[in-house]
């Protein structure tokens, strides 16, 4: 194919360079931030000595207790610095309160002013020589370290389920004086100050009285600028909608539509292959909502799950460690079958073998699945010793699978997109690099190349670097690449369906990155304020992620001409549309998006919200709103899409597709505003008025106000799981089951969903 017969590009070359100009500015910008992640994390001493010099505990021993921490699965049942499970405490907040009030017992107690002064000067005191690597406790603080191992000596060896952790979890006497060694040296980041800074490692976090933790001039000056630029990139957005009309869905007004059946619509080895990654996709998501029912009822009975002792089968941080990586899996499990199937639609034609290839991915996806599973649950129950992060749980929260399941993953996306590559490098050499076809396979190759980035955390590296890697994945893979891939995904799909030009969907797709990278690649960083990095990261990731709220607005506007344009041309078309429920389920993105990822992202976002916040209910109704009401919504839509052309006409079922769509958006919403939100707000509040520690305490989460809200999230809950995830799995089994039979024969190119005509033959 020679340059000159190639498709030339099909708008303007300046989105080219508006979409090279951010994602450089974004990631020099990360590089710098990278840079100073190295440079100003918080220090681990080689050793921690009391005032007379004799060594508490070692750099080895801080290590070791991470790891511990990790292997433990701790971080899915509490947190460290904010990050992490929502259910047992967070460990440096934890650490710092106990072990300031034992100072100020050890000074005199809570009735001597200065016992309370000196406790703040004991913790604020920055006594770690940079020269020797040697950190100086004081009498008070040695003493609380002391105590303190004992204390979690009783708490992590408690030989019941109280705690909803398993019995007899950690009773090693060393591994628990080296698991309080990391907790300390995170307690001490939090509050001893930062040289020549007038506030500590982690920004003064957490808010805490006893040791003079208060919120910084940098966090309330952030979230202020952070509203500007919202209100101002708002106000900027609605603007260019006034003034420019290519901003939203326009389809072919001139011409008209002839949706062909799908029962007519043929498919290739592979597009059939696509039916058992949809069966698969719906048994995990089903799995992966019991999982969650479960996990919340922890925070309603402790000990008890309808008369049975779960923590003793399946504790909280293995439950929840499934529950979000079911997550992930069952949603990339649909985003893999769908790239797949689109793959011929796009080219038209199919190489060889190619269903064979698919069918290997989907067989090495489900050793990944289950292995990484069982390694999850084996490694945390303390089964494997030896190797436990290659081949058990890594521990990270949405890493936890181990090192080996997550290189398998990572080659495995990778083998995806080279199924696609075969099917689309044909198309390819006769397209120019900006167009659609180019951006599918860029899009796609995306997803290995981020996720991949997970791989540079290390359960033996300082949390703070772990944690800046970490969120890569948790941001940048998620929120901005996967986002870019569905965007691409579902403008193809619209142009696939003949609805909207080609040219159209490739302007709003190279507006969308723009608007998603300028915002959400720096804006990663609203993740880190207090995670031992400096000021400088919570500025930029306050204000661009702000930013991140812009296209979201967007989005809210362009869903609804997104569904307009649909009725306007189903209802155009001499032919019905087969694609109503698939169409309102991607529809639902764009709510759940404003809502889910806007509002209650932006809510959480805000340095001086986050601060009281961090690691409380309303993460996790933001979390829950943006992951599901996003992702698992388009899994879910993109399912039904290709299932449409795989099951026979007279047994599909739109009343399932009906029943399923109503469910899960209802049940998503019951969840949100009849318990997650209420609580986050109770836990704000009683966070900003009483304590942090506090808020996060067990006697807090299951006080009867919390435990009610608890129970009344339990409609919302089995209304999403049976009458949302079982109609699907209903849908993805006949899929599998009852696939259509076709005879063999030849697709004209670009004819594969719709026939397109201009307007005037219908007058004629």
């Amino acid at each position: 194919m020679n340059e000159s017969s190639k498709q030339n590009l099909l708008i303007s070359k300046g989105w080219i360079q508006a979409v090279a100009l951010v994602m450089l500015f974004g990631f020099f910008i990360m590089g710098l931030l990278a840079y100073r992640t190295y440079t100003d994390e918080p220090p681990i001493p080689a050793q921690v000595v009391d005032a007379n010099g004799k060594v508490l505990f070692t750099g080895q021993d801080i290590t070791a207790g991470q790891e511990i921490f990790l292997k433990n699965g701790l971080m899915e049942y509490g947190s460290i610095f904010g990050h992490g499970a929502y259910l047992g405490p967070d460990f440096t907040a934890d650490y710092l309160h106990r072990a300031a009030e034992m100072a100020v017992d050890y000074y005199g107690g809570t009735s001597s002013d200065a016992a309370r002064q000196r406790t703040i000067d004991d913790f604020k005191t920055n006594r770690y020589d940079r020269a020797t690597g040697v950190l100086i406790y004081s009498a008070a603080q040695t003493d609380a370290f002391q105590k303190l191992t004992a204390y979690y000596a009783g708490f992590f060896g408690t030989p019941t389920t109280k705690f909803g952790l398993r019995p007899n979890a950690i009773t090693d006497p060393e591994k628990i004086r080296q698991l309080t060694a990391f907790f300390s040296w995170s307690a001490w980041a939090a509050s001893a100050l930062r040289p020549n800074k007038d506030y500590s490692y982690t920004n003064n976090w957490p808010p805490e009285s006893l040791v003079g933790n208060h919120a910084t001039a940098e966090t309330i000056l952030w979230s202020v600028l952070s509203l500007v630029a919202l209100l101002g990139g708002i106000g900027l957005l609605l603007a260019a909608f006034g003034r420019w009309n290519f901003l939203g869905w326009h389809g072919r007004e001139e011409q008209r539509i002839l949706f062909r059946p799908p029962d007519e619509v043929m498919l290739t080895p592979a597009q059939r292959s696509c039916a058992w990654f949809f069966f698969v996709m719906a048994l995990l998501f089903f799995l992966q909502t019991l999982l969650g029912g479960a996990t919340q009822h922890y925070r309603a009975e402790l000990s008890d799950f309808f008369g049975f002792d779960l923590g003793r089968v399946l504790p909280f941080n293995i439950a929840r460690t499934w529950h979000l990586q079911l997550a992930i899996f069952w949603v990339a499990t649909s985003f893999l079958a769908a790239g797949i199937f689109l793959v011929p639609m796009i080219t038209g034609r199919e190489p060889r073998g190619q269903s064979w290839l698919s069918y290997s991915l989907l067989g090495a996806l489900a050793v990944v699945v289950f292995g990484s599973l069982a390694g999850e649950y084996a490694g945390i129950s303390g089964w494997i010793q030896n190797g436990w992060s290659w081949f058990g749980n890594q521990g990270f929260e949405y890493l936890d699978l181990g090192r080996f399941w997550q290189i398998l993953l990572t080659i495995g996306l990778f083998f995806w997109v080279i199924i696609l590559l075969r099917g689309l490098r044909g198309r390819l050499r006769m397209e120019h690099m900006g167009n659609m076809p180019w951006l599918f396979f860029f899009s796609s190759l995306a997803i290995p190349a981020f996720y991949a980035v997970g791989l540079l955390a290390r359960t033996d590296s300082n949390f703070t670097t772990t944690d800046f890697w970490r969120f890569w994945v948790v941001h940048l893979w998620v929120e901005d690449f996967l986002e870019l891939f569905t965007t691409v995904m579902v403008a193809y799909i619209f142009v696939l369906l003949g609805v909207v030009h080609q040219r159209v969907a490739l302007r709003l797709i190279y507006l969308d990155i723009v608007l998603y990278s300028a915002g959400g690649v720096i804006g990663t960083m609203h993740h880190l304020y207090f995670s031992g990095e400096p000021a400088m990261h919570m500025a930029l990731g306050a204000f661009f992620s702000a930013a991140e709220v812009i296209p979201l607005t967007f989005l809210t506007v362009e869903a609804w001409s997104f569904l307009q344009l649909g009725a306007q041309q189903g209802s155009q078309a001499r032919t019905p549309f087969p694609h109503f429920w698939a169409v309102m389920f991607l529809a639902s993105v764009g709510f759940w998006n404003f809502l889910g990822a806007g509002i209650f992202g932006f809510l959480v976002n805000l340095p001086i919200v986050s601060y009281y916040e961090i690691g409380t209910a309303l993460t996790a109704n933001h979390a829950h709103a943006a992951m599901m009401g996003v992702y698992g919504m388009l899994a879910v839509g993109l399912a039904l899409f290709c299932l449409r052309y795989m099951i026979p006409e007279k047994l599909w079922s739109d009343r399932a597709a009906k029943i399923s769509f109503w469910s899960l958006n209802l049940g998503l919403a019951w969840m949100v505003f009849a318990s997650l939100f209420p609580l986050g707000l109770l836990q704000l509040y009683h966070s900003v008025s009483v304590s942090y520690f506090d808020a996060r305490s067990l006697k807090f989460l299951s006080n009867h106000t919390n435990a009610m809200l608890e129970w009344l999230r339990l409609p919302g809950d089995a209304l999403f799981i049976v009458g949302g995830t079982l109609p699907i799995l209903y849908l993805c089994w006949l899929g599998v089951s009852r696939m259509k039979i076709q005879t063999p024969r030849e697709e004209p190119d670009g004819m594969l969903f719709t026939e397109i005509q201009e307007s005037k033959k219908f007058g004629e």
